[in-house]
């Protein structure tokens, strides 16, 4: 597996509930409105802690096309497909093309919460990752959200440690955070 793969890789997906988009201009206004709606359950998410515009959120779109069409990376803007609703972003990034693995990380509009929205979203990425030729994708949550941790569980991402002081979270303190991984379901 190499970046071609992440170039050649699916730019849209369809799920029974929604529409899976690479992030462009088009979609910024929803995703700042849903960022700003957002923000009390944001607190472990270092962009989503300021109160942004929509010239943030028109260049963070344009940044994030343009990682996923050099192949640095896949980016998913999910929408109903019924409302058109904004639903989240989901991204696989950090590749090791050798091992072949990613991180993934998902952020959730708080007003489709609790309807299985994400969940969808994010299996239907890591189902094209796994076609794509991934062999592990793997999940480091804050241990201090909990919401995280029983998302990632509900994914079927199996609880693989804790890694002690292992970062910095968003206001700058030392953190314990917890990985979880999936690996694909035809061994390579």
């Amino acid at each position: 597996m190499d970046p071609q793969d992440l170039k050649a890789a699916p730019r849209a997906l369809d799920t029974p509930r929604l529409r899976l988009e690479c992030p462009c201009e088009a979609h910024a206004a929803a995703f700042v409105d849903s960022l700003l709606r957002s923000m009390p359950a944001l607190r472990f998410v270092g962009w989503g802690l300021v109160e942004r515009d929509l010239a943030w959120a028109l260049d963070f779109c344009r940044r994030d096309g343009a990682l996923v069409a050099s192949g640095g990376g896949l980016i998913f803007m999910a929408f109903e497909r019924d409302s058109g609703r904004y639903v989240g972003r989901i991204d696989l990034h950090t590749f090791d093309f050798e091992a072949p693995r990613c991180e993934i990380g998902y952020v959730g509009d708080e007003a489709t919460a609790g309807q299985g929205l994400m969940r969808e979203a994010v299996l239907a990425v890591m189902a094209m990752g796994f076609r794509i030729g991934l062999a592990r994708i793997h999940a480091i949550s804050d241990a201090r959200n909990a919401r995280a941790l029983v998302f990632a569980e509900r994914l079927g991402m199996q609880r693989e440690g804790l890694l002690r002081a292992y970062e910095r979270d968003p206001q700058g303190q030392l953190c314990d955070m917890v990985m979880f991984a999936a690996l694909s379901p035809q061994p390579s």
